[in-house]
């Protein structure tokens, strides 16, 4: 069989890649063309993304891509984080930069919308996790700073689909980043409408929502023209990072499997066919976003590796140590569960000093200060495993089943500490790989559209054959400890989490 190359575009909040997918008819070898950086910029004081320069730099990857793969190229698809979003005018111009969900003008917002709308017809309409980093605050906070910019705006389109839009001209919504807006309804599997015009906010910015793995379009013609990439079809996989990341769990799915999708957050769940919409789940915080091939993936956010990237960046800063593999080294060597923090709290979502927040944490909980570079990165590794088994057996009682493995994927899969004290806190074995879930599931979805797959079992068998796994098995605890710090974590968790 002649080899064929799928393109991911796959961006996340730290960085970008244009990747190559070698498909050989049993396995997906991936192949790095361009990597770049990504980050918010300040613009007088409010978070944006420089949409613009990561475009720039899409083009370039895709011109590589074009010098090197010309004839063997198949499609093109882009999955990226959720939440942020790009307002376009009548005539397709971009409405300035979009914000980064950790800008700061959504604080608060959640109270205001509940004076309108109950929280309790919110998680109906929506399925969706509290966070007031959700595309519905947004749209609240920034319709009412500035209306001048709606009343000028016609479409609406999450960064994936703006993407698309450069890509082909398609405007539209992909299903799976669609489901994390909190205004797209699970039951109807369309936009929640009525809570939006009851929330003041206009509906006839919203596009047509496609399914993950349908065409969107071809290639423009003067994207072609400039990179030397055929008019190949446009797909949508997930366009959601983590939809993505799950649909390439190497496992064959069911009820009895949690995932991780472990980076700058952690998204813990499990895959069901419909979403969980109880009172039970309303009350754990519990959301349902939407999967590849008619499924589901229920699950918590939980804050993740921004805990260890952002000390990272203080120690950096101030001359300290600036590689991953010496902070993971250190902490090792760190007293385990010294102390613990609840990794959600809201002080650590955009802290100008992450360890000053994690110690002023301590204090308040009266716990022991950690004070060196290990002792904070260990810190946030005990708190996140433990906050994993808080988020799992939620997920246990909600369903009703017992999991038994943990399958973790993602940048996150690569951190040999924090794979095994994930087994240790929920006391399961754990499998870690493949590093590249997101654009696996990217590529893999592509292959589906191009009937070279037929089935999500499929995708993931050949997931498995393309990736090497490593097993974690809980270790003794015959003291206690880990029920311990599940017990501690606990009481350091807000009423409603």
């Amino acid at each position: 069989m002649k080899e064929k190359v799928f393109l991911g575009i796959d961006l996340g909040a730290e960085s970008g890649r244009v990747m190559a997918g070698h498909w050989d008819g049993s396995r997906m070898r991936t192949e790095e063309l361009h990597r770049f950086a990504n980050g918010t910029v300040n613009v007088a004081g409010s978070l944006r993304w420089d949409i613009l320069r990561l475009w720039g730099e899409i083009q370039q990857g895709l011109t590589i891509a074009g010098r090197t793969h010309r004839d063997a190229i198949v499609s093109i698809g882009v999955d990226s984080w959720a939440l942020d979003y790009v307002l376009l005018s009548k005539s397709d111009e971009m409405l300035g930069l979009p914000f980064s969900y950790r800008d700061v003008r959504t604080r608060g917002t959640m109270r205001q919308v509940f004076e309108k709308v109950s929280r309790e017809r919110i998680f109906a309409e929506s399925g969706l996790q509290f966070m007031e980093i959700n595309t519905l605050y947004q749209w609240w906070a920034h319709h009412r700073r500035s209306p001048e910019v709606f009343a000028a705006a016609k479409t609406f389109l999450m960064i994936p689909d703006w993407l698309n839009w450069c890509l082909s001209g398609a405007k539209v919504a992909e299903f799976t980043n669609a489901t994390t807006t909190q205004f797209f309804d699970p039951e109807t599997r369309n936009w929640s409408r009525e809570l939006l015009t009851d929330l003041g906010l206009p509906t006839g910015l919203l596009p047509e929502v496609v399914q993950p793995g349908q065409t969107v379009g071809t290639l423009r013609p003067n994207v072609t023209g400039r990179t030397g990439i055929p008019k190949v079809p446009v797909i949508a996989p997930a366009t959601h990072d983590t939809g993505s990341a799950v649909a390439a769990v190497p496992s064959p799915g069911g009820g009895r499997v949690a995932y991780i999708s472990s980076g700058t957050w952690s998204l813990v769940g499990i895959e069901r066919e419909q979403p969980m919409l109880s009172r039970e789940a309303l009350e754990c915080n519990i959301t349902n976003e939407g999967g590849v091939c008619g499924t589901w993936r229920v699950l918590k956010n939980v804050m993740g590796l921004w805990l260890v990237q952002q000390c990272r960046r203080s120690f950096e800063a101030k001359g300290g140590t600036k590689d991953y593999g010496e902070l993971v080294r250190q902490a090792s060597a760190s007293q385990a569960l010294r102390s613990i923090v609840d990794p959600d709290d809201p002080r650590f979502l955009n802290p100008s000093d992450m360890p000053g927040a994690i110690q002023e944490f301590c204090r308040e909980t009266y716990q022991r200060v950690p004070m060196t570079e290990g002792e904070l990165i260990r810190t946030a590794l005990d708190s996140l495993a433990l906050k994993y088994a808080v988020v799992i057996r939620q997920l246990e009682e909600l369903s009703g089943e017992t999991l038994e493995a943990i399958h973790i994927v993602g940048g996150g899969s690569q951190n040999a500490l924090l794979n095994q004290l994930t087994a240790n806190a929920c006391r399961r074995p754990v499998f870690a790989g493949p590093a590249e879930a997101t654009v696996m599931g990217n590529l893999l979805m592509q292959a589906l559209a191009a009937k070279e797959l037929g089935s999500l079992g499929e995708i993931r068998e050949v997931s498995r054959r393309s990736s090497t796994l490593t097993q974690y098995e809980p270790e003794p605890d015959d003291s206690g400890r880990w029920a311990a710090g599940r017990e501690r974590l606990a009481g350091l968790l807000p009423r409603r989490i």
